[in-house]
């Protein structure tokens, strides 16, 4: 598949099937992450290859008790050296540049194994001294994330997600697209036509509430004469 049909098509997994990861294909996704970009080049991420049954079982109980992770035969823990990010970047690259680093990387990791029919999840939910305790990480190593990875036993169904235009700002904040229909092309009459069906129910809506308004007030007034 191509680049945007890979971006397009991947989908986080959380059944597995028990079966084992061939070591060139994790290595193929090690590689992804090694080749993200980081700010400076700085390349402040080390990457940490779970394979063991039960060191899974304790990065899943790490990770809040999310126990379908422990099924997933290769975990890869992304952790930060945060010293490298401060030394030249100052407070901005701890607490900034060094998040999105591991992000970069953590995201060419699950194209890299979408790419080769295997299925991931990236989980960042986690008691850190727990995983530092699992893995052996040291005081001045970060934990980012953990990616779930294996041969997936399910086919995750699509996420509803924004349209571009409530996400889309142009030239500065709150500066919607101009034509939303130069931007839709063949989709747009479908857009279009959907908006007037949705105009026509609020209109009906509407209607109603004026009437039941008026017969409110017809009694009202009624009364008082």
């Amino acid at each position: 598949m191509d680049a945007i049909e890979n971006i397009m098509t991947r989908r986080s997994v959380r059944k597995y099937l028990d079966k084992e990861v061939e070591w060139d294909k994790v290595g193929i996704v090690l590689e992804a992450g090694l080749n993200a970009p980081s700010s400076g080049n700085l390349q402040n991420w080390k990457f940490i290859v779970v394979l063991d049954e039960e060191k899974r079982k304790a990065i899943a109980e790490a990770c809040l008790e999310q126990y379908w992770m422990q099924d997933a035969p290769v975990h890869i823990v992304i952790v930060c050296e945060v010293q490298k990010t401060r030394q030249f970047y100052g407070e901005r690259g701890e607490r900034f540049y060094s998040i999105q680093n591991c992000a970069a990387a953590a995201q060419n990791m699950l194209l890299a194994a979408h790419a080769q029919d295997l299925g991931s999840c990236w989980v960042g939910s986690f008691d850190e001294d727990m995983l530092r305790k699992t893995c052996g990480i040291p005081e001045y190593i970060r934990p980012q994330a953990v990616i779930a990875l294996g041969y997936a036993a399910e086919t995750p169904e699509s996420q509803d997600k924004y349209r571009l235009y409530d996400i889309v700002h142009i030239e500065g904040w709150d500066a919607k697209i101009k034509d939303p229909k130069w931007v839709l092309k063949e989709h747009a009459w479908s857009v279009e036509n959907k908006l007037k069906r949705q105009a026509k129910k609020m209109q009906k809506r509407i209607g109603k509430w004026e009437g039941a308004s008026k017969d409110i007030f017809d009694k009202l007034r009624s009364k008082k004469e």
